[in-house]
């Protein structure tokens, strides 16, 4: 198995798909995780392979971007086969991909050292200046406003009423970006993650601030 070629040729396949995609889930999204994912797996010693192709693929089934995910996972298991990944790193990569999502809070339990990797990496790029721009990017495409204080913060959530409920760009912070730095796993991922947790609580202090009009 060639795994630069396949990690190659997976880069493409993504980012055709994924340069259209306006919700702060796109190609650069993948490419910066992919890039996270192989420093924190290089440190954490585990497959570096397995890790680079989960994060490459692990929003096409997100049903944030797919109508279909069942059919989706089924597309990303046959590119696999195709493309000579055996049959072990497949059913590595599908596990992961499977279970890192937060859902809400209501996320599945990680069974191996490079899901916790790549769960990390994908957190961190949902925090710090990039996860501020995120959070209003899919805000917006959600058609969610940025701030409504007569909205309240979700205290606990459905998976559904955490997809489809009512909600601003603000309390999203609340909902599920401040929680993230105490659920990474790693020791570079918990590192990473108070650093950029600093910056959003900063920031969304100076966002309050000038929202109630101080001077």
């Amino acid at each position: 198995m060639n795994e630069q070629a396949i990690l190659q040729s997976a880069e493409a396949w993504v980012k055709k798909q994924l340069m259209d995609e306006y919700s702060g889930h796109d190609w650069y999204h993948i490419r910066r995780v992919t890039l996270m994912a192989k420093a924190i797996g290089e440190q954490e010693k585990v497959d570096v392979f397995v890790v680079q192709i989960a994060a490459l693929f692990h929003d096409l089934i997100d049903d944030k971007l797919v109508d279909d995910p069942e059919s989706a996972k089924q597309q990303l298991i046959d590119w696999m086969e195709a493309a000579g990944v055996p049959s072990q790193k497949i059913d590595h990569t599908m596990d992961i991909i499977n279970t890192i999502s937060f859902k809400g809070g209501h996320g599945q339990s990680l069974a191996t050292r490079e899901a916790m990797v790549v769960q990390d990496a994908d957190r961190l790029d949902a925090l710090g200046a990039i996860g501020i721009a995120r959070t209003f990017a899919y805000s917006g495409n959600k058609g969610q406003p940025i701030y409504d204080p007569e909205l309240p913060i979700r205290e606990t959530m459905t998976v559904e009423e955490y997809r489809h409920g009512k909600s601003t760009a603000i309390n999203h912070f609340y909902e599920k970006l401040f929680k993230l730095k105490d659920l990474m796993n790693t020791e570079t991922g918990k590192q990473l993650a108070k650093e950029r947790h600093v910056f959003m609580e900063q920031f969304i202090e100076r966002f309050l601030s000038e929202w109630n009009g101080d001077m």
